[in-house]
């Protein structure tokens, strides 16, 4: 099971390979627990892949491990 579900609200670590994503804020728009077969799928580590899209509608699959979680102020 992963640390993200769908909708939740999330921000890439400062990590070279993150490139111009660095720092973002996104959502969740969907969730590879277990991964489609291709190459793709094959440059993460093991663990969970998440497709985030970001405020500029740009979305990118990262690995668990390059997310933070953001609290929205309504979840304190």
């Amino acid at each position: 099971m992963g640390k993200f579900k769908i909708d939740d609200t999330v921000k890439t670590k400062n990590l070279p390979h993150l490139k111009l994503y660095c720092g973002q804020i996104g959502s969740v728009i969907n969730v590879f627990s277990k991964r489609p077969e291709g190459k793709h799928f094959e440059q993460f580590p093991v663990g969970t892949i998440y497709a985030v899209e970001f405020e500029n509608g740009d979305a990118i699959d990262i690995h668990e491990n390059d997310l933070f979680e953001v609290k929205n102020e309504s979840d304190s």
